[in-house]
């Protein structure tokens, strides 16, 4: 038989010194540690393209309108006595000096939407006129977007 010194020993050293100073200071046990990598799962689930959300444009930026007008700009007048490789072009810089004289700006940004219009037949074929949307805000910028349609 053991006596009650060895038993003593046997419940000490079955103790790890963390569990000891826990129940010192009457803390909870901490947990022991493994030495081993804990590896976390990813987990990603796969939505097909009709499921995932629409990205919606974004729509025009909330600016403060001064000002606001539509305007037909007959390019023909303005760009078609240029050569043939020129047209779109030139006719992009005449929209932007138009509107510019009439909304007295000096600052015109002109909108994807209305480039593209220019520009679908090509560089040497561009619009013969076009009816835009001029907004001007209050720091004076004017900026031109396609005229919405009365329907």
């Amino acid at each position: 038989m053991m006596s009650t010194e060895e038993e003593e020993k046997e419940n000490t050293t079955a103790t790890s010194p963390a569990e000891e100073a826990a129940k010192a200071e009457n803390l909870p046990e901490a947990e022991p540690t493994t030495a081993e990598p804990v590896v976390e799962e990813e987990t990603k689930e796969s939505v097909p393209a009709a499921a995932e959300p629409e990205k919606k444009e974004p729509e025009e930026e909330e600016i403060e309108v001064v000002e606001e007008k539509i305007y037909t700009i007959p390019i023909a007048r303005l760009g078609y006595a240029t050569d043939r490789g020129h047209r779109s072009p030139k006719a992009v810089k005449d929209l932007r000096t138009y509107i510019a004289r009439h909304m007295r700006a000096d600052e015109v940004s002109i909108s994807n939407e209305i480039n593209e219009a220019i520009w679908e037949r090509g560089i040497n074929k561009p619009l013969r006129k076009i009816t835009v949307r001029a907004v001007k805000d209050k720091e004076g910028k004017v900026i031109v977007y396609p005229a919405k349609s009365s329907q």
